[in-house]
């Protein structure tokens, strides 16, 4: 690819914090009409990078090129003055304004001194027409669907003239449809020229929509390839170093009878709204049940209430013949229901304790690792060496703080904890959310181990693939409700999609 070709040509960037060498020498080449896919782990570096192509860090070494001319990009402002726009994976609107003032911010047209909204509104639907991005300018932001908000920052940084634009996880918060919508956005943008940076950890869509993939490990550049040819398995093997098993084969269920039931539960967040609203359903012994829906539909709601976390205000709860509705914790875990958090951080791990002490939080207080209100040092150590090499934690030490490991090894103490006792239910928030693909094959293996054993299941989990992998059968959650329930065999994407998104029919 001749230098003249490209929009963007970044040679050798390197950034370090203290203790950690975040980029490697890395090179990245975007042309005009592009989409080029940037892969990688958890921690690959890939967030890294594109805040020095955008600004937001100055490389420690290494040289930025735009159209053949070097770029000194020192903030934010430099990079979009020279055609960069960055679209984050949290959006950066007002949500009281509306669409055209959330664009037009920062660059207003003026009617002499003052702001001209008519003006504003004008440009903004010329330019929506022009890009094919249909919004009405004069919405209220915060009124829209996520999908179409993201049509609002895209259309920000096509205002503002960007050539290059860089799309960071933009389909973490989609629905299926939404998300073809946007893949279908991004081509009809790169067939006007501009240059697409897609950052994605989802394989299937990097395979849809893009023309080349640039692929991180551990800071460093290990690749560029023609997406043409490629397949999940060997983007997974780039990613990674070593084959992996994308998707796991599992015997049919052998389903009996149920273990939990919920009936009419109704929880309210900590504002006091009613995010989950009269949902029943059951989870039987030796089936995973996959629970779908966009996040924010009631789905964090529901397991706090499930596990103790959070008050239920209404319906009831029960562990096989037990009613928990109101039980802690504590009691929760007592009769065999382990829990793999949403928020490994908040609720998984503790930090400052040992991983050996990380492993025993359901259990320190009992034997062998208790003794006469003792801890028993020696039998915490050799469960943690057994856990450590069991379930393939990285780790230097067992008396190594938790808040030293990586994200994947923190989630694989917590499922190594949880698993290795025997449960009646295994509830599973976001198992896999952050976590490199060679462990999201392990803790799926552990998921249906667990299932085959007879445990039940309980699978939320915001990635559709996830779900289809796992799960024996599904049920959707849209705005705290049960909407609805069926066998994993007979669901679609394109039907997932659409109750994800609230239709009835």
């Amino acid at each position: 690819m001749a230098d003249q070709q490209l929009l963007l040509d970044a040679r050798g960037l390197t950034k370090r914090f203290p203790g950690v060498l975040a980029n490697d020498s890395v090179d990245l080449q975007l042309a005009p009409g592009e989409i080029l896919g940037l892969l990688g782990e958890n921690g690959a570096g890939k967030s890294t990078l594109v805040k020095m192509l955008f600004g937001i860090y100055k490389p420690d070494e290494g040289e930025i090129f735009m159209k053949g001319s070097k770029a000194e990009i020192d903030e934010p402002g430099d990079a979009i003055e020279l055609g960069m726009g960055m679209v984050h994976q949290h959006f950066q609107l007002v949500g009281p304004l509306s669409v055209a003032e959330n664009i037009v911010m920062g660059a207003e047209p003026k009617r002499g001194m003052f702001f001209d909204l008519t003006k504003g509104e004008e440009q903004v639907a010329e330019l929506s027409q022009r890009f094919g991005l249909a919004v009405d300018p004069k919405a209220i932001v915060e009124d829209l669907p996520v999908g179409l908000q993201q049509r609002v920052e895209i259309l920000k940084a096509l205002y503002r003239g960007a050539e290059i634009l860089i799309l960071d996880e933009p389909t973490a918060v989609l629905t299926p449809q939404e998300t073809d919508e946007l893949l279908q956005v991004m081509r009809d943008l790169a067939a006007t020229g501009v240059g697409i940076i897609f950052i994605t950890h989802k394989l299937r869509e990097i395979l849809a929509v893009t023309d080349r993939v640039t692929v991180l490990r551990d800071g460093k550049w290990v690749g560029t390839e023609s997406t043409e040819g490629a397949t999940q398995e060997s983007l997974a093997e780039l990613m990674v170093g070593r084959s992996v098993v994308l998707r796991i084969d599992k015997d049919d269920a052998s389903v009996g009878e149920p273990v939990l039931s919920v009936h009419d539960l109704r929880v309210r967040d900590d504002r006091g709204h009613e995010l989950v609203r009269g949902a029943s359903f059951e989870v039987r012994s030796g089936e995973i049940l996959g629970v779908a829906g966009v996040e924010g539909n009631g789905q964090r709601e529901l397991v706090e209430a499930l596990t103790g976390i959070r008050p239920a205000n209404q319906g009831k709860v029960t562990i096989g013949t037990q009613d928990v509705t109101k039980a802690s914790p504590r009691t929760i875990a007592e009769i065999g229901v382990a829990h793999i958090p949403e928020d490994r951080e908040k609720d998984g791990i503790v930090g400052v304790y040992s991983v050996a002490d990380n492993m025993v939080l359901n259990q320190y207080f009992k034997a062998p690792f208790a003794k006469g209100g003792q801890r028993q040092f020696a039998a915490i150590a050799e469960n943690a060496e057994r856990l450590v090499e069991q379930y393939d934690v990285a780790t230097p030490s067992i008396k190594t703080p938790g808040k030293s490991l990586s994200g994947g090894n923190k989630q694989k103490v917590i499922v190594a904890r949880e698993l290795s006792i025997e449960n009646k239910l295994v509830i599973a928030s976001q198992p896999t959310r952050g976590v490199d693909v060679g462990s999201i094959e392990f803790i799926h293996k552990q998921l249906v181990a667990e299932r085959d054993r007879g445990a039940a299941v309980l699978l939320v989990s915001a990635e559709l693939d996830e779900i289809f992998s796992l799960a024996d059968r599904i049920i959707v959650m849209y705005e705290g409700e049960v909407v609805a329930d069926m066998p994993a065999e007979d669901a679609t994407r394109e039907q997932l999609g659409l109750l994800m998104a609230g239709a009835t029919d």
